[in-house]
């Protein structure tokens, strides 16, 4: 009895695990029938994963009714080749249209001034900050001694005058030679000269403003001693701002003297001043790859200083785009792509990214201003496949529907 029992028992147990495995793929085949009729995907998921043959709905087949497998099924549900989704226009887009930088505002003249000769001051007739015009004095040094020399000059030049003329009249009435009279209209020539020299080292005693303009802080009092190395006061003609900035090198082609520029004080947000370019360098910085500019703004009100900060802005011309949504750009291992509809139908067109903006992507691909692309429902399109557009003329009577697939399409790094 107990060797009978041994012998029975394998064979049990064999038959139960037969039973087992074969109920296990039964219930495998119709979980997999199940998921493939009703998730739309199902053909693409297959696909991507090489396990394209074993897919019961794919693009041409035939359902168990004889019906075109992109049909409406019973339930209510969609076929895998219809898909219903939801498009937006390409429009156009702008780059390299707008060039902004930020420069250093200087004065269109500044002068930094300095004495010619040494001395004392005894005199310092401006005020610190003020507006002075060109000639006006700065500073005066002790001239005792320069006035002095300028009366020694022109008395020596009042006796040789006297001597010259009176000699010259003698001449006429031949009491003295031709020679005396030359001598002294010499000597007369000569006094001239140094009572000009005397009088030129008087003048620099005094030093005046070379420029009309604002005079800054003078670096100066009235008592000190100063030499021709010392800064007594610097004056700034404000009456226009020029900003010195550098551009990239790319723009270098479009930097003309001349051409129009929006300047914005760093300090004073919301006012913008138009200026010009005045002055182009000859050459690219080798380190940075920039090209110094420098450009012009107006300062009529006098409401800006030198050594403030700017924002520029330089426009040009530019180069046209097509663009998408964002929600349109797709990726896979050959790159991003988008779904274009055109007559019901979706065709694959591959893009490149030129630019990403927060609201719409720039792409160099072949689309034109107008053309629908698919933004919602991207993961039940195939190419070729016949779409549904949900809402505007193709409004789709299950408009109350769920759009089906990816609302959010993968990042990427966007084209410079």
């Amino acid at each position: 009895m107990v060797r009978g029992f041994a012998r029975t028992f394998p064979k049990d147990m064999n038959l139960k695990l037969w039973k087992q495995l074969l109920l296990s793929l039964i219930l495998l085949a119709v979980a997999f029938v199940g998921w493939s009729w009703i998730y739309p995907g199902s053909h693409d998921l297959l696909a991507r994963n090489g396990l394209e043959r074993i897919s019961l709905f794919g693009p041409g087949a035939v359902d168990a009714a004889g019906g075109p497998a992109g049909g409406q099924r019973p339930g209510g549900q969609r076929g895998a080749g219809d898909a219903l989704v939801l498009v937006a226009p390409v429009g156009e887009g702008l780059v390299n249209d707008k060039l902004t930088a930020i420069g250093s505002g200087q004065a269109v003249r500044s002068v930094a001034v300095r004495t010619l000769v040494s001395g004392q001051i005894i005199d310092i007739p401006v005020r610190p900050g003020g507006k002075v015009e060109r000639g006006d004095v700065l500073i005066r040094l002790d001239a005792a001694e320069e006035e002095l020399a300028v009366e020694r000059a022109r008395l020596t030049v009042n006796d040789a005058r006297a001597k010259a003329e009176r000699l010259q009249s003698l001449v006429a009435s031949r009491a003295a030679s031709s020679v005396e009279a030359d001598q002294a209209q010499n000597a007369l020539d000569a006094a001239k000269v140094a009572l000009r020299e005397a009088e030129l080292d008087l003048s620099r005693r005094t030093v005046t403003a070379p420029i009309a303009g604002s005079l800054g802080i003078l670096a100066v009092n009235t008592g000190e001693y100063v030499t021709s190395q010392t800064e007594i006061a610097s004056i700034d003609d404000r009456s226009e701002i020029l900003i010195e900035f550098f551009v990239p090198e790319r723009f270098t082609a479009g930097m003309e003297i001349g051409k129009q520029v929006t300047a914005i004080a760093i300090s004073r947000p919301g006012e913008s001043f138009a200026g010009r370019i005045s002055a182009v360098d000859n050459r690219v910085d080798e380190a940075s790859r920039t090209l110094r500019v420098r450009a012009l703004i107006a300062n009529a009100d006098d409401t800006l200083r030198a050594g403030m900060s700017f924002e520029v802005s330089v426009g040009f011309d530019g180069e046209t785009w097509p663009s998408v949504d964002p929600l349109a750009i797709q990726w896979d291992s050959s790159g991003a792509y988008v779904w274009k509809v055109s007559e019901g139908k979706a065709s694959r067109v591959n893009v490149s990214i030129i630019q990403r903006n927060s609201d719409s992507v720039l792409v160099k691909a072949e689309l034109s201003p107008g053309d629908q692309v698919v933004t919602e429902g991207v993961q039940s399109v195939r190419p070729g496949s016949a779409v549904r557009v949900l809402g505007g003329d193709q409004q789709s009577e299950a408009g109350g529907e769920t759009v089906e697939g990816n609302s959010k399409p993968e990042t990427a790094g966007s084209g410079a």
